[in-house]
């Protein structure tokens, strides 16, 4: 018989393996679009040194004069404005992981994308440096550094390099630097390593678990899965010197050969060392946000009830008094306290918060969202947006001029990311942004918008009137106290012939039936209102507006059952550390939920034997089985008694009273234990020593009392009425 064609294939090395071969082919054709500098500058004999220019380098780093010179030169006759050198020896994995990082080929072209660097050497245009308001104190204002000052650390370096990209979104590269050397290669210490982990954005906790995890599962396959296994272990020992090796490069890490022969040994003790030094550090940073606790705390001392206006009783859209609950739920964007209502209108269909919140409660609940604790977790959100924001302005060219509109107005551009991102399709147009919150200001220092209006829309309707070709609002209105009023000012601002763009979430489609209160674009507290289309049309209508194009699947993200995903997982396991939280106060635990360990009261022994003290929950004594096996469930239910028994055990290993209940019945012990016999009641029962627990038969656990009230001896009498010989334990 033929073996089948893959027989003796092991799927998990051979997926291994074309990870590790993708990733080692992808690393050798970044290596190469890396440009390199020239190692003289042409036509820099006698030259001053270059003016505008500043050249920072990390400590220890020394950078020549023809160095900078070329780099100066290689910036001018580029575009550039942010020139990251790399060291000609720079290590092989720091080298790799930046590759991993980044592109070569297409760093420049990306606006949205996050800057990275080595964190050796960067140049930098002194205007760049000046809008972005950095003094670095190891430079001199003449371009190099600073003689016998000490340099920044290589974080420091990285971190600036990631700022100034923002600064030059469209003029910032990499470059090699073959007279720039790294020094004498030596291993970062763990906290050094978590520093240029952050700084890069990256989560060094997360990634050292990964590497661990990934060492582990290469070791695992090299053992036991054979040659397939031994081949993808190879492979990624190799990965260095097939990466970095070879004829042709312009860069030669100094350590490839140690990097290369020791590289197992190396990345187990960097990511142990990573996640040592990631736990250390996590615990100073919890102190960090000891202030904003104590403010949150001072300003949730008066309660949420003052952040909600009265519940309105008509529809806003329509005036219709025929309301419905659409949902209730919390705050489950970031897990603030408080609870809202969507209500949906019977007559248009129009949903909306009711009551909505306060000017005062719009601050509190967007306080902390897209800026401050989490201005970085949403500038990374936003910055991997680029395609959806090109399409947008991609959409209005077959009602446009070939070149574009002269005048673009981004009604709610909160950081200005769409405005970045679209100048790529429409390059002469003029980007204005307006938004409520301080993010226009800075993407008017970051030059994404040319001007920056911070406030309400409709406060700007007469200072803007008539003075914009398109008005974008691209989800916004939702956000809005009155969308009707905010259509009313963009049919004010926008000149005769302009166009109007609008992008919202859609409150009937088949992901909001679907998904119910996991469904993302909800979005509550933020989301005041969700408009239906037709309803949509009709107010366009109203204002003058021509609808020239209707979008439903294309302008979807993707999105919907992550969101759900990250929603539920933040409603069942908020983040602890968020400031908003209540102080971890002990709960009190209560009597009956604690387990009793002691002896057993004989019967007419008075009151119930030991009683709960602890106020805490107590768990179970060690070596205590979690879950009895069938067997020893099933002798339970004819446990042996002996009077002035020191052990509370049954036959089946655990307590007979377990959190304040029988563990085979359904009355509460309150304090004692259970009674002994088969109907597995409290003990000692509320009557005299040697009457039945209840007068009413129940059958139970296979037997009960007799209908004369006697505890069942040796001749046991069944229910109803049935004579049955004594069982005893096993049987």
């Amino acid at each position: 018989m033929t073996p089948p064609a893959f027989h003796g294939v092991r799927w998990t090395s051979a997926l291994l393996l074309a990870a590790l071969g993708a990733g080692t082919v992808r690393a050798r054709r970044r290596v190469r679009a890396i440009p390199v500098l020239p190692a003289t500058p042409p036509g820099s004999a006698g030259l001053p040194r270059a003016a505008g220019w500043r050249l920072l380098t990390a400590r220890g780093v020394e950078a020549d004069a023809a160095t900078f010179l070329a780099a100066c030169a290689h910036a001018e006759r580029e575009g550039l404005r942010v020139l990251d050198l790399l060291p000609g020896d720079l290590a092989a994995e720091r080298l790799l992981g930046l590759l991993r990082l980044v592109d070569p080929a297409g760093y420049r072209e990306d606006r949205l994308g996050e800057g990275r660097g080595a964190g050796y050497a960067v140049l930098v245009a002194e205007e760049v440096l000046a809008r972005a308001g950095l003094e670095p104190g190891g430079a001199e204002p003449g371009g190099g550094p600073r003689p016998g000052g000490p340099g920044p650390e290589p974080a420091e370096l990285i971190a600036l390099v990631r700022r100034l990209k923002e600064y030059a979104a469209s003029a910032t590269g990499l470059a090699v630097a073959p007279g720039l050397s790294a020094g004498r290669p030596a291993e970062p210490t763990g906290p050094a390593r978590v520093a240029e982990m952050r700084a890069q954005g990256l989560p060094p906790g997360a990634l050292a678990a990964a590497q661990l995890g990934g060492l582990a599962l290469l070791a695992g396959v090299a053992a036991r899965q054979g040659r397939w296994g031994a081949a993808a272990a190879g492979l990624y020992w190799l990965q260095p010197y097939l990466a970095l090796g070879g004829p042709g490069s312009a860069l030669r890490p100094a350590d490839l050969a140690g990097a290369t022969a020791a590289r197992p040994v190396l990345s187990l003790r960097a990511a142990a060392v990573t996640a040592a030094a990631s736990a250390r550090t996590a615990d100073r940073a919890e102190g960090e946000d000891a202030a904003r606790a104590a403010a949150y705390r001072a300003e949730l001392a008066a309660g949420t009830d003052r952040f909600l206006e009265q519940r309105r009783q008509d529809c806003p859209w329509c005036g219709s008094t025929r309301l419905t609950v659409r949902l209730r739920v919390p705050d489950l964007l970031q897990g603030k306290p408080g609870r809202f209502t969507l209500e949906r209108c019977g007559d248009c269909g129009h949903v909306f918060q009711n009551p909505r919140l306060t000017p005062e409660g719009l601050d509190f609940y967007y306080r902390d969202f897209y800026d401050g604790r989490g201005g970085e977790g949403a500038g990374t959100v936003f910055g991997r947006l680029g395609a959806a924001y090109r399409a947008r302005a991609e959409m209005l060219g077959p009602h446009t001029r070939v070149s574009g509109p002269d005048s673009w107005l981004d009604v709610g551009t909160g950081h200005g990311h769409f405005c970045n991102a679209a100048r790529a399709v429409w390059p002469r147009t003029r980007f204005d942004g307006l938004d409520m919150g301080d993010g226009v200001r800075a993407a008017e220092r970051r030059g994404w918008v040319e001007a920056g209006f911070q406030g309400q829309f409709p406060e700007f309707a007469d200072k803007l009137a008539g003075r914009y070709e398109v008005v974008s609002m691209y989800h916004y209105l939702e956000h809005t106290r009155d969308p009707l009023a905010e259509l009313d000012t963009a049919a004010a601002v926008l000149a005769p012939g302009g166009l109007l763009a609008i992008e919202l979430p859609d409150p009937e489609s088949r992901m909001a039936r679907l998904l119910g209160p996991a469904w993302l674009p909800w979005f509550q507290p933020q989301h005041q209102h969700l408009i239906p289309a037709a309803n949509l049309r009709e107010a366009l209508a109203e204002r003058g507006f021509t609808v020239l194009a209707e979008e439903h699947g294309p302008a979807h993200q993707g999105n919907d059952f992550v969101g759900a995903v990250a929603l539920t997982a933040t409603r069942l396991a908020p983040d602890p550390h968020r400031p908003w939280a209540p102080p971890a106060t002990p709960r009190p635990g209560r009597c009956g939920r604690t387990p009793c360990y002691g002896p057993w009261p004989g019967p007419g022994s008075g009151p119930a034997g030991p009683t709960c003290t602890s106020r805490a929950r107590s768990r179970r004594p060690p070596g205590w089985p979690r879950r009895s096996p069938p067997t020893a469930r099933w002798r339970s239910r004819w446990p042996t008694y002996t009077p002035g028994r020191t052990s509370s055990r049954t036959a089946s290993g655990w307590p007979d009273c377990w959190r304040g209940r029988c563990r085979t019945g359904t009355t509460r012990c309150a304090g004692r234990r259970c009674s002994p016999g088969p109907v597995r009641r409290c003990w000692p029962p509320p009557g005299a020593g040697g009457t039945c627990p209840s007068t009413r038969p129940r059958r139970r656990s296979g037997w009960c009392c007799s209908r004369s009230g006697a505890i069942p001896g040796s001749g046991r009498r069944s229910w109803p009425g049935r004579w049955r010989a004594p069982a005893g334990p096993g049987r």
